[in-house]
């Protein structure tokens, strides 16, 4: 593996002036502008560190708006209002975020910088996931609530070679059931390292990783943070797993079923806090609080209805199978993992865990459903139904996890936050047709198993 070069620490996250010193300093050397897209996936462009300071940081850029109107293969595709052939594929702005900037550790003298979109008129594009994530952060604000994130992320580590099936990364590094093992081979060893020492000279520190049942999977935990910041770093943790796998020869598979029988989730725990940082789902006595009853409530009456933003591909939904650690109700339970929201922790610590999401989700989109979800519980006061104990998997009264991406499209037709909460009529026909473009790519693509079945024994 190629060693990661000794560094310079890195603030967590800078404002331009610190970004002006490095540059000047002759630390960083090029700039990566970037703008997340549905996909939960860094787009933009790089730039030489002196010209973004110069003319960037001042007016911005511009990017083809087709980079928040396309699928996973970068395909200009029709039917999106923000960008199509009728629009003429035009440009959006860009605007650099200074509160979001970062001296990357695993590429040598670069630093990223997010940018938000804007539309012609310079308001935020409605659309981009970032803006989204926003619109319900200023709606806590408003009520004087913030909220804290803390993400964990499953995935696959794989050999890069094809090896007999034709896949790419078809072969796990790891030969047995490794889960909370400590004796990892070599080359996990030395991924860990470059890993943990990256993001840390990034400024964010892993707060745990260990290595789960399924062959090569690999677990990600985060400290808890500002939400927005979280799903920042969800992006950048992303681009430096991918980046280090292939540099040591390896594939880092974030899909949500990354084989059959596996499933990687990228679970999301988080709580709320009032002005005073109290925290709103502290126990008395042992007794959970009626408003994290209501965060409950709402998280089980609602995110059935916005599967699309966390359950984004039809390989999402391969996840949610009885005995994978997956859920497969619509339930919760204290510290039952077998749960949609799963209650964890004591006293001051509880907090919830939304284990719905997938490896493959955006995080912006699927914190944003969480939020709406957990605001309409509050606004409205529901009440859940008893926590449940024993094995959800069997509960055949309980509303089913959906089963397909179809199901979820149906679902959000019916969903009952109003507009102004969370989908816009424009944000959602944005993002049911993307859901339309890939079911009609998957409807009309050959599989391995449509091969398997159609030849027949041997």
């Amino acid at each position: 593996m190629n060693q990661i070069p000794p560094q310079q620490e890195a603030p967590a996250a800078s404002d331009f002036e610190t970004l002006l010193g490095l540059v000047e300093g002759d630390t960083v050397k090029t700039v990566l502008l970037a703008v997340p897209d549905m996909q939960g996936r860094l787009t933009g462009k790089r730039f030489d560190a002196g010209h973004f300071i110069d003319h960037v940081v001042p007016k911005g850029s511009d990017m083809c708006a087709y980079i928040l109107a396309t699928d996973a293969e970068m395909r200009p595709l029709d039917g999106f209002a923000l960008a199509s052939a009728d629009t003429g594929w035009g440009d959006m702005s860009v605007l650099p975020d200074p509160d979001a900037v970062y001296q990357l550790a695993w590429m040598k003298r670069t630093a990223l910088v997010f940018a938000d979109a804007l539309a012609n008129d310079g308001q935020p594009v409605s659309v981009a996931p970032r803006r989204i994530l926003k619109h319900q952060l200023e709606r806590l604000a408003a009520r004087g609530i913030t909220a804290q994130v803390g993400l964990e992320t499953e995935f696959v580590l794989s050999y890069a070679d094809t090896g007999e099936t034709g896949r790419r990364g078809a072969q796990p590094v790891a030969k047995r059931n490794l889960d909370y093992a400590l004796d990892h081979p070599p080359v996990l060893t030395r991924y860990f390292d470059d890993l943990q020492e990256s993001l840390a000279g990034m400024g964010w520190p892993i707060e745990a990783i260990k290595t789960e049942s399924a062959l090569g999977q690999v677990e990600v935990t985060f400290p808890y943070g500002d939400p927005l910041r979280a799903a920042d770093v969800h992006l950048l943790f992303k681009h430096a797993a991918r980046t280090l796998a292939e540099q040591a020869g390896l594939v880092a598979n974030f899909m949500a079923a990354p084989q059959t029988g596996t499933g990687s989730g990228c679970h999301i725990h988080f709580s709320l806090l009032d002005r005073d940082g109290v925290p709103l789902f502290a126990e008395t006595d042992g007794r959970m609080p009626d408003r994290a009853l209501h965060a409950i409530a709402g998280l089980l009456d609602v995110l059935p209805h916005l599967a699309l933003l966390y359950a984004p591909t039809p390989n999402s939904y391969r996840r949610f199978v009885s005995g994978t650690f997956a859920p497969t109700t619509l339930t919760w339970g204290r510290d039952n993992r077998t749960c949609a929201i799963r209650a964890v922790g004591h006293g001051d610590g509880l907090h919830l865990e939304n284990r719905l999401p997938g490896a493959d989700t955006n995080p912006y989109l699927a914190i944003a459903a969480v939020l709406a979800a957990v605001l309409a519980g509050l606004d409205h006061k529901l009440d859940p139904p008893p926590p449940y104990i024993g094995s959800a998997f069997q509960d055949v009264k309980a509303l089913p996890v959906h089963g397909s991406l179809e199901e979820a499209l149906a679902a959000l037709r019916d969903c009952p936050l109003p507009a102004k909460d969370l989908l816009t009529p424009e944000v959602a026909a944005h993002y049911t047709t993307a859901a339309r473009h890939q079911l009609d790519l998957y409807r009309t693509t050959v599989t391995d198993l449509d091969w398997r079945l159609g030849l027949g024994p041997a």
